[in-house]
């Protein structure tokens, strides 16, 4: 187990053996989603002079991605080290699976030494991730049945009348690249189109295609300045508006916001810190006993992928149910009026600036007890998450030598008795 520490969820695996039990002895590698092609979608014809229409040119056809999921099984796939193999590192597999529970808990920030696994468990994280309804040829990913989460084109069509193709796809997890560009991000407007035909031609970008999903930034603290403001306003406001030469076009950018890092290679801005509703610290496993399984584990998988994939796919399929039965539930799930009243005195008493302190503890501790099956959160829930949701709030004292998690357990034991 990776450092142990005070605020480690024991508690969790304790109250959620399909979660944690088969955590302790196996290791990590690396994998790249599979990005689909796109292929350019009919534009519309007799549109009125002075008028726009928007057409998504990169928008899939409904042949295409009926059949995508075939396709993606045969060739896609290069194989993802499975979510339950990974070794330790409890924190940062429950800050992501709270995520997966209840997205607007707003992401996590997951910093720690190099080679210690944040990009494969984030990477490992879409096979758990469940299905959802989307309209068939829109890339958006729309849901057919929530109007604040459909593109423009699709709204227009329901407004009209139309019945709307559904399908049922996985959730998506998009990799930003930190040389992606602003148009490659937002998405473009073919200003000739619009000009020459009447037609607001856009070509989805990277938020179009998180949409409904994940969008992982690997070194989050080497990302240019201006590119980390537009995955912060789009991350709050759950749109992403592009406007070039007069043309606006907005589209639903609703998406878990998930970062990675290394601290030696520079801090982030605490702006930035603050919009990420989590923070995981992750460090490198010491035992050498646990360090020689992890190389032998790794080998093993190397060797044969599918073999190795099939032996954890039980433990797979109860971990998906789970997350499954925990979002479902998840409306239900109580807090008593005076957990909370402790939470924000804890928050007052630790000076956190503004209030998505409160808020996201208050979430992620409902996240917590649906997963663990319940519908009234503890004590402990709070316990075990408060930590992660506050560490990265508090101010920083440069003569302050304390992890400011450990802070955050010292008053939560002050404040809770």
């Amino acid at each position: 187990m990776a450092m142990a520490s005070p605020f480690s969820p024991a508690s969790a695996a304790a109250a959620s053996p399909a979660l944690f039990a088969v955590s302790t002895s196996r290791p990590i590698s690396i994998t790249t989603a599979a990005v689909s092609a796109r292929a350019p979608s009919r534009t519309r014809s007799g549109l009125r002079r002075g008028r726009f229409a928007v057409c998504n040119v990169a928008a899939p056809s409904a042949a295409e991605q009926e059949t995508k999921p075939a396709a993606a099984a045969k060739e896609s796939q290069r194989p993802v080290y499975p979510f339950p193999a990974i070794v330790g590192q409890d924190e940062m597999k429950l800050c992501l699976l709270l995520n997966v529970i209840d997205p607007k808990i707003g992401g996590v920030m997951i910093m720690g030494d190099r080679g210690t696994g944040k990009s494969t468990t984030v990477r490992s994280l879409v096979d758990l991730l469940p299905d959802i309804s989307v309209v068939v040829g829109d890339p958006f990913n729309s849901d057919p049945y929530d109007p604040e989460v459909m593109g423009p084109e699709v709204r227009d069509r329901l407004l009209k009348g139309e019945s709307l193709p559904v399908t049922t796809t996985k959730i998506t997890m998009v990799d930003l690249p930190l040389g992606a560009t602003e148009d490659r991000v937002c998405g473009t407007i073919d200003i000739e189109k619009a000009l020459t035909e009447g037609v607001k031609a856009f070509e989805p970008g990277l938020l179009a295609k998180a949409n409904r999903g994940i969008l992982y930034v690997d070194e989050v603290n080497l990302l240019d300045d201006h590119l980390v403001d537009v995955l912060l306003d789009s991350a709050a406001s759950g749109w992403n508006t592009v406007e070039r030469e007069g043309i606006s076009i907005s589209h639903p950018a609703r998406f878990i916001l998930i970062g990675s890092g290394n601290p030696e290679e520079g801090e982030l801005r605490p702006q930035l810190l603050d919009r990420f509703g989590m923070h995981a610290q992750v460090g490198t496993v010491r035992d050498a006993e646990l360090r020689v399984k992890i190389v032998e584990e790794r080998a093993r998988f190397d060797r044969d992928p599918k073999t190795f994939r099939q032996s954890y796919l039980e433990e797979q399929d109860k971990l998906q149910e789970q997350i499954t039965s925990a979002r479902s539930n998840l409306g239900s799930v109580q807090l008593d009026h005076d957990l909370r009243v402790k939470i924000s005195q804890v928050c007052s008493e630790l000076n956190v600036d503004g209030l998505r302190g409160d808020i996201v503890t208050n979430r992620a501790a409902k996240a917590l007890a649906a997963l663990k099956g319940r519908d009234v959160v503890t004590v402990e829930d709070i316990a075990t998450v408060i930590p992660n949701c506050l560490r990265h709030r508090l101010r920083k004292d440069p003569l302050e030598s304390i992890d400011s998690g450990l802070l955050v357990v010292e008053k939560f034991y002050e404040v809770f008795g």
